[in-house]
């Protein structure tokens, strides 16, 4: 699959990076009030951000389709993550701040959704799966760390400012705690920044659906928020957003800590 990027490692530790996808194919394009508007909610800078993983072996799985078209962190039956709460579905119609997508009359129906989930969703997750099961056969246990950023102030979201670190865990459900606490308390080290556990965002459908820890497998969600290494504007526009990413960022040492705390 031309879309889908894998590094196969031999570490028991899976990076799945789902929404730094910017490729939109040809055909949706006419349907889109713009590009930019359609990659605006990308999780800018991930793959590079966390390329460090590679040289301790780790496994990374991401897709370069552009979470608009399709976005393999939702559940796929509908049903919302976060019930009451403004969100985004399989096939997003609105930007995090609600704006159109699509141009009017030109939203993708069933059918079309459901073309995009054979296409592009069920073969990421056919992926992952088929990694999981070979790290387990190999280790007996497996962590997945889901990889996510977003933009610190959205106000049709959440209130206020979001945390540098937002950990992920389905209120425990997905997560050995041991493994939990380890992160979060990594995260609380440098007191330049701020994390939660178990916040706003508590993991979506990939965190929700293969976090299993008694059957060996512990899965969190890492959403970061993009001003921790990128400069993050008031108001996004095609000028300035996405802004450089900056490896020299502060923030890049921690990640590197909380990665190696994973691994045996």
């Amino acid at each position: 699959m031309e879309f889908l990027k894998l590094r196969q490692g031999s570490a028991p530790l899976i990076l799945s990076i789902p929404h730094a996808g910017t490729e939109i194919p040809e055909r949706f394009q006419q349907q889109l009030v713009s590009l930019w508007l359609a990659r605006k909610d990308a999780d800018w800078w991930l793959p590079e951000l966390y390329a460090f993983a590679a040289a301790l072996d780790a496994t990374i799985l991401q897709t370069e389709i552009s979470r608009t078209v399709i976005d393999v962190n939702r559940d796929p039956s509908g049903a919302s993550l976060y019930p009451g709460q403004s969100t985004t579905s399989l096939c997003p119609l609105t930007s995090f701040d609600g704006e159109p997508l699509y141009v009017p009359g030109q939203e993708p129906d069933d059918d079309e959704a459901q073309a995009r989930r054979t296409a592009y969703f069920d073969p990421y997750h056919a992926m992952l799966a088929s990694e999981i099961s070979r790290l387990r056969a190999l280790h007996g246990t497996v962590t997945l760390y889901d990889c996510h950023s977003i933009r610190g102030v959205i106000p049709r979201l959440f209130e206020g400012v979001l945390p540098n670190f937002n950990i992920g865990t389905n209120d425990g459900k997905s997560c050995d705690g041991e493994i939990t606490e380890r992160v979060a308390a990594i995260c609380g080290e440098d007191k330049n920044f701020s994390y939660v556990v178990n916040g706003r965002f508590k993991g979506g459908y990939i965190t929700r659906h293969y976090g299993a820890p008694a059957a060996g497998v512990n899965a969190l969600q890492m959403e970061l928020a993009c001003g921790g290494y990128m400069a993050e504007p008031e108001v996004p526009d095609p000028e300035n957003w996405p802004s450089p990413l900056e490896l020299s960022a502060p923030i890049l040492p921690v990640l590197k800590t909380i990665i190696e705390s994973l691994l045996p």
